[in-house]
């Protein structure tokens, strides 16, 4: 086997985080997110290892259909809803169900005739502004659909949280105000919930609770990492320094010399860039761990490859190990230094990174 970025994906982890859930919201039903490839851990097999959740949820149709003809059984929830005809068909061949946020979805269930009518979720905006029929008109969107034929009966009712991630914002308590009289009014099943209100707005849990991000070890608060919510890492992404290099004082390193060394130093290049999803605007003192130990990102982030300071470690060589985040080093730290946050880090890892069922050695 070569040297190069491996991502090692640790189903016990995701198990002990599906019971985190569980602790944190016992009375509630848990919809488990896996949309974008389950946030870069790969879609079918964390579906696999879930299979105890009680629904599952994805962005688009397509998603979907991938996890039905991949055997799983469980319900599976469409956040995007279908768009025509034929994604609606497909919604119903699969037993997919579907959540309804815009006046022409209604219309595309009202046109048509299924004979297994399809389950549905409406979707409110009380305060997101992205997806969801305003309060003013989500009773009348809501009744709709009971009167539709083509949808079964019992809609859900769920709404997105769109400020859960900081404690001290009154937004949330704003958009709970918002959806509890429409929920009291119809007497719905409803779902707000996502991993901030599940970890920190237990009156957010209601019937289902969607958690995302911290089913992968990570937490939905600034300045936390998982292990502060009693989360394990999921995803530990590797690879190895493939060349060990002593420049002279200063000597500049990487594109545009940014960076200068200030004594004559030994400098390691591992085998991963930002075309492995390494995030590219990373900064020096970015931490890596080599061999179980931090050691400082210097220079730019590269297509394939980045330049780490050996100082510390001066009797490292090539092929020695090096994990970029995940078991050691929260994903979370690595984002705080490239300015992003923890999802973008996984979806981003691209499919030149082998994924490995399993821990890391």
């Amino acid at each position: 086997m070569g040297l190069g970025p491996q991502a090692f994906i640790d189903h016990s982890a995701l198990e002990h985080n599906l019971q985190r859930v569980r602790q944190a919201a016992p009375n509630s039903r848990v919809m488990v997110m896996l949309k974008a490839n389950a946030y870069g851990h790969g879609m079918v097999s964390v579906a696999n290892t879930l299979q105890d959740a009680d629904a599952m949820a994805v962005a688009r149709v397509g998603e979907g259909v991938q996890l039905r003809k991949a055997g799983i059984t469980s319900p599976i929830v469409i956040l995007e809803g279908c768009f025509d005809q034929e994604e609606l068909l497909q919604a119903v061949q699969h037993n997919l169900e579907l959540v309804v946020h815009e006046q022409g979805q209604i219309g595309i269930l009202q046109q048509h005739t299924l004979a297994n009518p399809i389950a549905c979720w409406l979707k409110v905006d009380t305060g997101m502004h992205r997806l969801g029929f305003p309060v003013s008109r989500a009773i009348d969107a809501y009744n709709a659909l009971g009167q539709c034929s083509s949808v079964a009966p019992d809609v859900r009712i769920m709404t997105h949280l769109s400020n859960a991630d900081d404690s001290n914002d009154p937004e949330t308590d704003h958009q709970l105000r918002l959806i509890k009289p429409l929920l009291e009014q119809t007497g719905a099943i409803g779902s707000i919930a996502n991993s901030g209100g599940i970890l920190n707005w237990p009156e957010s849990h209601l019937e289902w609770v969607r958690p995302g991000i911290m089913l992968y070890g990570s937490s939905p608060f600034n300045g936390r990492n998982g292990e502060d919510e009693g989360l394990r890492p999921v995803m530990t992404l590797q690879s190895n320094l493939i060349a060990v290099n002593t420049y002279s004082k200063g000597d500049g390193v990487g594109y545009g010399k940014g960076w200068i060394c200030p004594e004559e130093m030994p400098v390691g290049v591992v085998a991963i860039g930002y075309g492995d999803g390494y995030p590219r605007h990373a900064i020096p003192g970015t931490p890596v761990l080599l061999n179980g130990k931090p050691v400082p990102l210097i220079g730019r982030v590269s297509m394939d490859m980045i330049t780490v300071d050996l100082r510390t470690q001066p009797d490292a060589v090539t092929g020695d190990r090096v994990t970029l985040w995940g078991r050691g080093l929260p994903a979370e730290t690595i984002a705080k230094h490239a300015g992003t946050i923890s999802y973008e880090l996984f979806c981003g890892v691209t499919n030149r990174v082998e994924l490995i069922q399993g821990r890391p050695e």
